[in-house]
């Protein structure tokens, strides 16, 4: 398999899981069948435009304008199956994890293509993870998740391009790098969700009260 067959491959899955938690998004808003569209498309593609952009290479959607029929598609089943999840926010918070786990290694995968150092892998694995989904909660009036206090979110993005480097760096292959990229981030997603793992916050303190002046 090529690195531009998996790179494809992965776009496509990230579109799609992408796609859904947009659509469960615009479900919460009570938005029409266009909102839902709108938001799944912006959702899957956000992260991956904006990579596309930096490195210099062809916008993956407009390169391949499926890759909107996709997302469109899972914008319309969601518009009718929605109804049927207990809490769509909970299904959307799982969703997003598996997506996340899917568009990081994207990422990574399109700056490996182009023999990019590690650094710009570091990077361009967080930003195809995140971007659409912040774009997502910041359109439909959410707190970001890459935003909330604590959440293992940016995090993970970081954790698994990292192990991906470092995987990459010790010798493995660029498949074996991309699915320890997956499961890394998957798993921080994961355990952030189900046992609250958190990072420390700022914690602002009170001023301390002034000295009395002392006379004469």
């Amino acid at each position: 398999m090529t690195p531009e067959s998996v790179l494809q491959m992965l776009d496509y899955a990230a579109v799609a899981v992408f796609a859904v938690t947009g659509a469960l998004a615009a479900s919460r808003s009570q938005l029409d069948i266009v909102g839902f569209i709108f938001i799944a498309c912006l959702t899957a593609t956000g992260g991956g435009s904006t990579r596309d952009v930096i490195l210099d290479r062809d916008v993956f959607w407009v390169a391949d304008p499926v890759v909107l029929a996709v997302a469109s598609a899972a914008a319309v089943a969601v518009f009718f199956a929605a109804h049927r999840l207990e809490s769509r926010y909970h299904a959307l918070l799982w969703i997003d994890a598996f997506a996340l786990a899917i568009a990081v290694p994207a990422g990574v995968a399109a700056a490996f293509g182009m023999g990019q150092s590690w650094p710009i892998v570091l990077v361009m694995g967080m930003v195809t993870g995140c971007l659409g989904g912040l774009m997502r909660d910041v359109v439909c009036n959410e707190v970001p998740l890459v935003l909330k206090q604590g959440e293992l979110y940016v995090t993970c993005a970081f954790a698994g391009a990292a192990g991906a480097v470092f995987a990459a760096r010790s010798g493995a292959g660029e498949m074996p790098a991309l699915l320890i990229c997956a499961i890394v981030t998957l798993t921080l997603r994961a355990g952030s969700l189900a046992f609250g793992w958190r990072l420390p916050v700022y914690r602002t303190r009170p001023p301390r009260p002034e000295a009395p002046k002392r006379k004469g």
